[in-house]
């Protein structure tokens, strides 16, 4: 008998953890292991419920078709819904007697829904999943399409790659630039969850790539048959876990780094060295980058050519092969290697262009020639101007004729129209004649001063891309210009194809093993990027160059579950130690990575080259141990704050917070008699102590220094400092003069005792006298050092 009872506890539980379909007064009640969905006869989501707590998710007084459809503009939310027996099934009945089939599974982590039929499929011109509205606004992660509340977090996951995580606000299918609206978007009510899928089976003309008319062509890829998303919800500190299950379970992209899940793994954010090499400095190459503690070292440009991906001959003399030694080379010393790509960009050396150019090279649109042509003719004939008077974005004004490229001054400004002050034979082709009617083509460029591509050859540069990475063993990419495959007409699909390709072909153990970022980021490439990092950070200084969009990335980042990156930083021969610093805080602060540029001159010019390596080695092991406690970290997302890191120990250091203020004396013009001096009040908050400065000559040059503080205590600078030069006090009683590369000029004796202050407020006048123009001026640095906070690796 207690076998039997036993028996039917367990055959009972088995059969309501299996009741994932319910139909309740004729609706549809969908759950798995923490989300319920119901659905009503109308074919609208009723309810998203957290099934654990009961707590209802779903908006109010909000539309909430399951799948919606465009007919000539129309958007058309169902009339109504038929379930099968079993719930698996769901017709839904629209307008223009339109009827739609969704497969429907409810598995223990998500619900997923496939369209798998479709009545009146020409007519229709796209589907939307969705808006699915949600009470949920904390966090919005518009990319990876995953909300979340205080307790509960609510995703949708589009399953291939048509399924464009997003709405179609736009015709292009380019995701907005303000990141907000995509497949996930936020709202007053909280936000809302949504995906689409086009109809590909006609030619459309769209605006396109700063082009008020670009050709989108037809693509066949199942049309809108096909298109699949998932659905799941759970606790908040649950999110990024279910998403890499639902990537498993559905054969999503789950790329890898060194056996851990690429969102998670630690060296996901791993630093790392921008610099050239080749076969015969990579000894070189990785000694700068083991002396910087960095596992990852990156070509910024080794390419003669993009689109065939020639590595260029001096440094790598046999190609693949020398940078297949290079690989091997860096790999027996634990460093990883990678290449910086333009994705699809095409240059016109390229044998996709020269001297034969390649049909898949992208078109913005055609015409077609109203007369015969000869080899020299320099105006073409022609039957539109539409897709050649375009100028915004028309950098290379190139056509192609048959085997020819031709590039054009300008178009007539009246019929008959003509192409004008053409070059014929351009970029290696051959001048041929050419008859009437022959197609002329406008090809699609970037301001690169490159060609695009059209979808076929976006998907076979990719697949170059990767066959490289497999022959050589490189393990680090970026997808610079991703945005360059709109030129295929479609998009957010056009870079998800051509990043979708590349992963397709790349051998299983560089899967396991790659770090892969872009500029930009997208729904569905999530699943296949690393993290997104960008570069251009030649603006000015490290404090200066891009600071406001680093800091709102990190925000962006942490709502779509990503690891965090910094973007790119620029060393020159002037860049100090206090620079540095700055930069490692907030990239502890953040837990965030980024890539520090450099190169063998800059880092021969900079005197204190080593130090600098030395502090990003220390700074990198700290934060990659999780040594930094989260009050630390709190602390120096303020970009006013600066640390500095002592290590005393391989896996312990000290955390010092220093308290900088920073002046600016200007050359003054007063009246006879009148004091030139400037006065600067600042606080000291730590321990009595010495008061370390920097002082710089900003422009011109400055001599007669002289500084009182706190009105009695003077000290005098017996030194003249040149344009850039700067003295740097760091306790004792000697300073340093500097030039501007940071080579050290000389020493002069300081009294230690008088420039000791106790904590609180002071003051410190300071006077100096300027060889040079009304704009000269000088900066100092007041800076005081808070006590060591100890802290170790993890």
């Amino acid at each position: 008998m207690k076998y039997l009872a036993a028996l039917i506890t367990v055959t009972c539980l088995f059969l309501t953890s299996c009741t994932d379909i319910q139909k309740k007064t004729g609706d549809l009640e969908l759950s798995t292991d923490s989300l319920v969905l119901a659905l009503n006869e109308q074919g609208v989501v009723t309810a998203l419920t957290d099934k654990k707590t009961g707590t209802p998710y779903l908006a109010p007084d909000q539309s909430a078709p399951l799948m919606s459809l465009r007919v000539a503009n129309e958007m058309l939310s169902p009339e109504s819904a038929q379930f099968d027996a079993e719930g698996r099934t769901i017709t839904l009945q629209y307008k223009h007697n339109v009827k739609a089939t969704i497969n429907v599974l409810s598995k223990d982590t998500h619900l997923t829904f496939e369209l798998v039929s479709l009545t009146k499929n020409n007519l229709i011109e796209l589907i939307v999943w969705g808006p699915y509205p949600t009470t949920i606004g904390k966090m919005i992660g518009a990319t990876v399409g995953v909300v979340r509340g205080e307790h509960y977090a609510i995703g949708l996951q589009a399953l291939n790659p048509k399924t464009l995580g997003g709405y179609p606000w736009q015709e292009d299918d380019s995701m907005p630039h303000n990141r907000q609206e995509a497949a996930a978007r936020p709202t007053d009510f909280g936000s809302t969850l949504q995906a689409y899928c086009r109809n590909r089976h006609q030619e459309r003309v769209i605006k396109n790539l700063n082009h008020d008319k670009y050709v989108a062509p037809s693509f066949e890829d199942g049309g809108m048959i096909g298109s699949k998303i998932a659905l799941f919800g759970c606790p908040v500190d649950q999110a990024l876990k279910k998403v890499g299950a639902i990537e498993l379970a559905e054969g999503l992209p789950h790329p890898m780094i060194d056996g851990q899940w690429g969102k998670t793994a630690i060296s996901a954010s791993a630093a790392y060295l921008i610099m050239g090499f080749g076969e015969q400095d990579i000894d070189r190459a990785l000694d700068v980058t083991k002396k910087a503690g960095l596992k990852y070292l990156y070509h910024p440009g080794p390419f003669e050519t993009w689109g065939h991906f020639k590595l260029k001959e001096t440094p790598f003399p046999e190609g693949v092969a020398s940078m297949k030694r290079c690989v091997e080379k860096a790999k027996a010393q634990n460093v990883m290697l990678g290449l910086h790509t333009l994705s699809n960009f095409i240059t016109p050396n390229d044998p996709y262009v020269t001297p034969v150019p390649d049909d898949r090279l992208a078109k913005v649109g055609a015409s077609v020639l109203t007369d015969n042509i000869d080899a020299e003719q320099t105006e073409i004939p022609i039957a539109s101007p539409d897709f050649f008077n375009q100028f915004r974005n028309n950098h290379l004004k190139a056509v192609v004729v048959g085997d020819e490229l031709m590039r054009y001054g300008t178009v007539s400004e009246a019929p008959p129209w003509k192409l004008l002050d053409c070059q014929r034979g351009a970029f290696g082709t051959q001048a041929t004649p050419h008859a009437k009617d022959a197609t002329i083509a406008k090809l699609a460029d970037h301001g690169y001063k490159v060609f695009l591509t059209n979808t076929a050859l976006s998907i076979e540069v990719a697949k170059n891309i990767a066959e490289l990475y497999n022959q050589t063993g490189l393990r680090q990419i970026s997808f610079d210009g991703l945005e360059g495959n709109r030129s295929t007409g479609m998009g957010n699909y056009g870079e998800i194809l051509f990043t979708q390709a590349w992963f397709d072909s790349l051998d299983e153990n560089i899967k396991q093993h790659y770090i892969a970022d872009a500029s930009r980021s997208s729904h569905y490439f999530w699943h296949m990027y690393t993290r997104m990092n960008w570069g251009e950070p030649w603006y000015a200084g490290f404090r200066e160059s891009q600071t406001d969009y680093r800091l709102k990335n990190q925000a962006y980042f942490q709502a779509n579950m990503m690891p965090g990156m910094l973007g790119w930083f620029s060393m020159t021969p002037q860049t100090s130690i206090e620079d540095i610093e700055w930069m490692l805080t907030r990239s502890a602060a953040f837990n965030a990575g980024y890539a520090f540029c450099t190169s063998y001159k800059t880092l021969e010019n900079n005197a204190q080259t080593d130090e600098i390596l030395h502090l990003i080695g220390q700074w990198e092991r700290a934060r990659l141990s999780d040594a930094f406690t989260q009050g630390q970290k709190q602390r120096m997302k303020d970009i006013n704050t600066e640390f500095t890191l002592e290590a005393t120990n391989g896996n312990e250091w000290n955390l010092c917070q220093v308290f900088s203020h920073k002046f600016k004396h200007d050359k003054k013009v007063r009246q006879p008699g009148e004091p030139l001096y400037s006065t600067f009040t600042f606080k000291n908050p730590a321990a009595k102590q010495p008061m370390q400065f920097l002082l710089t000559a900003a422009k011109g040059s400055v001599q007669e220094i002289k500084m009182e503080l706190d009105s009695y205590k003077q000290i005098s600078l017996p030194i003249t400092l040149n344009e850039g030069e700067t003295v740097r006090y760091s306790g004792g009683e000697t300073a340093t003069v500097y030039n501007p590369n940071w080579q050290k000029l000389k020493e002069i004796n300081l009294d230690a005792s008088v420039l000791t202050v106790g904590s609180g407020e002071h003051a410190i006048t300071f006077d100096c006298g300027f060889t040079g123009d009304k704009e000269s001026h000088a900066k100092l640095e007041v800076r005081f050092v808070g006590p060591a906070e100890k802290i170790k690796a993890k």
